[in-house]
């Protein structure tokens, strides 16, 4: 299967995409500006672990963040 890893230029969000005919999307910002990564599914290595895993502590606490903001954005627009 043509299955690749991408890296959308214009958001920065990284994503694999199966890739028949037509060029994929951005899942993030449907954008078209992507830049294939080299893939790395057949090294593995206590390092690429220890990688991926800190590149997915690092989007987690993002992603925490950003729900806190708008958790509070929320709140206080629904108290005005």
């Amino acid at each position: 299967m043509p299955l690749y890893d991408f890296k959308c230029l214009d958001c920065g969000q990284q994503f694999e995409a199966l890739v028949l005919k037509s060029q994929p999307e951005c899942p993030g910002c449907q954008g078209n500006n992507l830049e294939q990564l080299i893939s790395m599914f057949s090294v593995d290595s206590a390092s690429i672990r220890q990688s991926n895993i800190q590149s997915a502590r690092k989007a987690g606490v993002k992603v925490a963040k950003d729900k806190a903001i708008a958790d509070q954005e929320a709140i206080k627009h629904h108290d005005d």
